[in-house]
């Protein structure tokens, strides 16, 4: 078992507040002192109150299941000695209201186009199946109701 955590920090700074005018800009730090400058969507609170600059809760939701598969995808493809040189992810989320009529993440559709070297390069089969079981392996894709699709890119 492992812990994990974040902080997340927002400040007035002198904005009344109680009109809901105010920045939703905030900062999260992680482990190591890495900062990155988050907000809400610029599709929930409209600019100027949001900050289309930095990254929002739902993009990173998409980020940590791409992020979370594309690791178990190399894992598994290095122990099979399939020599992976690039793996790209246009992942994407969609956001809508779900079965009990909340706003959700309801379907976030992976698409890595992976390209490898060497003579062993795998068929669709196979591609299929290594990535079938990284979605199976990812911590992620198992902590979450929404469904998660994998399309993967031959070629």
């Amino acid at each position: 078992m492992a812990t994990y955590g974040a902080t997340i920090a927002w400040e007035r700074n002198g904005e009344t507040f109680t009109d809901s005018r105010y920045s939703r800009a905030h900062r999260w730090t992680f482990d190591g002192g890495i900062e990155v400058r988050a907000s809400s969507s610029s599709h929930v609170v409209p600019l100027p109150y949001s900050a289309g600059d930095a990254v929002d809760p739902e993009e990173a939701f998409v980020a940590s299941l791409s992020s979370c598969h594309m690791l178990w995808f190399l894992s598994i493809a290095a122990k099979r000695r399939f020599c992976v040189d690039s793996y790209t992810d246009a992942a994407e989320g969609i956001m809508e209201k779900n079965a009990e009529g909340r706003l959700a993440m309801t379907v976030v559709t992976l698409r890595p186009h992976v390209a490898f070297s060497g003579d062993k390069q795998p068929s669709l089969s196979e591609l299929e199946a290594l990535h079938h079981r990284a979605h199976d392996e990812c911590f992620i894709a198992n902590s979450v109701k929404t469904e998660v699709r994998c399309i993967p890119v031959l070629g």
